[in-house]
């Protein structure tokens, strides 16, 4: 097995938006059954990979952008902190790799006051700690 990267003649870089057209067409009347196969199917010089997270991160219809909203954001540490890194694609409407990034950059803080919480029950404590 030959690895994309190692395939002379893909492309590689920032996607055009005649590409975006290309795959987000082909999608839409074809479907994706295969990321592997979709590229050379759909008359794209990219690694199937590349497609794949470029449907799912920006072209998928019904995709939010721009900051998230305080409902939002319950939601991905909620299911961030029972579930883990894997429960966050059920937070709807939001690329995987977004919410991934939000539970990263938030949930060490929210570990790291519950665990202060557990193990300093006096408040004064936990609060200088969470500075």
């Amino acid at each position: 097995m030959v690895r994309c990267e190692k395939q002379a003649g893909l492309k590689k870089g920032p996607w055009t938006p005649e590409e975006d057209q290309k795959l987000k067409s082909y999608i839409e009347t074809q479907g994706h059954s295969s990321w592997r196969a979709l590229p050379k199917q759909a008359g794209l010089a990219r690694c199937g990979k590349s497609c794949r997270l470029r449907w799912t991160n920006y072209l998928r219809p019904g995709i939010k952008r721009g900051n998230f909203s305080v409902e939002e954001e319950n939601s991905i540490i909620q299911l961030h902190a029972v579930l883990g890194n894997r429960s966050l694609h059920k937070a709807a409407g939001r690329a995987f790799s977004s919410q991934q990034g939000f539970a990263k950059a938030n949930s060490a803080k929210i570990v790291r006051v519950e665990l202060l919480k557990a193990l300093y029950p006096a408040k004064n404590a936990v609060r200088k700690l969470e500075r």
